[in-house]
């Protein structure tokens, strides 16, 4: 029953920043499936017991993968899907407690969060880069095959 309930708040706020973001009306719903796909990965691999850092990284792939299937299919800019799919993953929690202990004047536990912070934001944008450029590689080598180069 809670992988429903991750599944519906997780496609809810990837389709409800898309309203924000003002994407177009037609991709709210694949806006909305690529943050789930992104976030269900990654909760599933967190209850698996796998790293904070892994599960966001492979979440971003995932999601990216779905975001270059919709942009493809649907002839529309990836970023649309990108930037509504990643918010289920952005450590906004984490960056709260950081700033919260900052306020407290607990240094040394804010550090602590700011560094999983950063890690977290930094696996995101490195799972989002590694999938566009495997998927720009696997373009590359498949118009070469066709064109007879290879």
């Amino acid at each position: 029953m809670i992988i429903v309930f991750q599944l519906i708040f997780s496609f809810l706020a990837s389709a409800g920043f898309g309203i924000l973001f003002n994407a177009p009306r037609r991709a709210l719903v694949n806006c909305g499936l690529t943050g789930a796909a992104g976030w269900i990965l990654y909760y599933f691999l967190r209850e698996g017991g796998t790293d904070l850092i892994l599960a966001a990284y492979t979440g971003a792939i995932g999601l990216t993968v779905m975001a270059i299937f919709f942009s493809r299919w649907m002839k529309m800019p990836i970023i649309i899907f990108i930037t509504c799919g990643i918010i289920p993953l952005v450590p906004g929690g984490t960056a709260y407690d950081t700033m919260r202990h900052v306020v407290m004047k607990e240094y040394t536990l804010a550090q602590v969060y700011a560094f999983e912070v950063m890690l977290t934001a930094g696996a995101i944008a490195l799972g989002i880069i590694s999938a566009e450029m495997a998927y720009q590689v696997y373009q590359t080598i498949r118009g070469k095959v066709k064109r007879n180069e290879v």
